[in-house]
């Protein structure tokens, strides 16, 4: 699948694909003998994975290094991979104590 139907399908730039590319997010995506990117089923896994995460608020670095871990494919990096989720998440529960103080949240 080429990088428009990819950005239509996930709801995610053009752009910002690249850019996930450049930034070693996602291993380099395959190209046809045109150049042309061509997208497997797990680049666009990857990416909707990506995608869920940054909306939840990890940081690109955190997802950087969650992204690495994993791209090892070794089980003994999922107690670093659960570490980098659970801190994220704390991180998160800080920002919701934080906008509520502030009245930004209607939430419980």
């Amino acid at each position: 699948m080429n990088i428009k139907k990819v950005s239509e399908q996930l709801g995610i730039s053009s752009d910002t694909i690249r850019y996930y590319e450049r930034i070693g997010l996602v291993p380099a995506i395959s190209r046809d003998k045109n150049g042309v990117r061509n997208f497997t089923d797990i680049d666009i896994q990857r990416l909707d994975f990506i995608k869920c995460m940054r909306h939840a608020g990890l940081s690109i670095e955190s997802l950087h290094e969650y992204m690495h871990l994993y791209s090892l494919n070794d089980d003994r990096t999922i107690p670093a991979r659960k570490r980098i989720l659970e801190e994220e998440a704390e991180k998160l529960d800080e920002r919701i104590a934080d906008a509520k103080k502030v009245g930004k949240f209607k939430g419980q």
